[in-house]
């Protein structure tokens, strides 16, 4: 299955949960592990369990409509790899988004962590599933591998560290490469943020204070991303034939993005950060926030870009 319809059936998941939420008394402290709070353990298990029934309904009538007998395919090597890295994004924020649910709701920390790790695996092993019935798509090992891998990275910190030193962030930037394709890559920015790859970038975030050793007046809400795109793709393993209007083929070259820009992390934020909020708004961060950015790609060399990425 094209990973951007995942990430954003992903933000559905954890920020759908928020709004189906039957909220109990009002309480400002951060949870902890002295009981659960009843109200809100039922909301967040009804709301995960209504946007996962409703979106596996949906995909099932609108995205998976021609079903074959299962099958697997090998798509490693499509997208120079921005798929794969989106998927282990994906799995990241529906686990990290449901533990953080789960501990604002008084689930101990060991019980949330695996909570949120299962339903992130249940989440995208559905996905792989209705992929390997699906015409045009299949069940995929590396797609597996990469969720996987998201869900690893959250859980790993989690347990090992009790917080998430570095995250997966999502970004994305209109590009030029769906008017040549439209039907693959989107007819509007809607559709293009869905289907365009050329229009994605990956974060790697690390906060700053969590990694480094700075005294307790640096700013906890600072981070520092290492990012990932690709560009020039119109096509999964290669670019098909274009002619321009004259009958002139067009050619674009396939390359790989590198970036380094700060980052925000808006649960530490003052105000936030000791507030009741802190969870659910920690569970909802997977975007990437513009900022100033530093890129190295081979076609363009090293570019600065002053807070939004060009359109390429």
């Amino acid at each position: 299955m094209r990973l951007p319809l995942c990430l954003l059936l992903a933000a559905s998941l954890t920020l759908g949960t928020v709004r189906a939420q039957v909220v109990g008394p009002p309480d400002p402290r951060l949870p902890t592990d002295t009981g659960i709070h009843q109200g809100r353990f039922i909301g967040v298990v009804a709301g995960t369990a209504i946007v996962y029934a409703l979106t596996t309904i949906f995909l099932g009538k609108t995205w998976y409509t021609k079903r074959v007998p299962f099958h697997s395919f090998n798509d490693n090597g499509e997208w120079l790899q921005m798929d794969k890295v989106g998927h282990a994004t994906t799995s990241y924020a529906i686990s990290r988004g449901e533990y953080e649910l789960f501990r604002w709701s008084g689930v101990n920390e060991r019980a949330s962590v695996l909570t949120g790790g299962l339903i992130a695996l249940l989440y995208q092993t559905t996905i792989e599933v209705f992929d390997g019935r699906s015409e045009g798509w299949g069940f995929s090992k590396g797609d597996m591998a990469a969720n996987l891998t998201g869900v690893a990275l959250f859980m790993g910190q989690q347990y090992g560290f009790g917080e998430q030193k570095a995250s997966l962030r999502y970004g994305w930037r209109q590009s030029i490469y769906p008017a040549y394709r439209p039907n693959l890559l989107g007819h509007s920015a809607g559709n293009q943020m869905l289907k365009d790859y050329n229009g994605q970038q990956y974060w790697l975030s690390f906060n700053v204070a969590s990694v480094l050793p700075v005294g307790p007046s640096f700013p906890r809400w600072l981070n520092l991303d290492l990012g990932y795109s690709a560009s020039g793709m119109t096509g999964g393993h290669a670019n098909p034939p274009y002619f321009d209007a004259t009958g002139k083929e067009v050619k674009f070259k396939r390359y790989r993005q590198f970036y380094l820009a700060p980052d925000i992390t808006l649960a530490q934020l003052p105000g936030i950060r000791s507030s009741g909020a802190q969870p659910l708004v920690s569970a909802g961060q997977f975007f990437k926030i513009p900022a100033p950015s530093l890129e190295y790609n081979p076609v363009h060399g090293l570019r600065v870009h002053s807070l939004l990425l060009p359109k390429d």
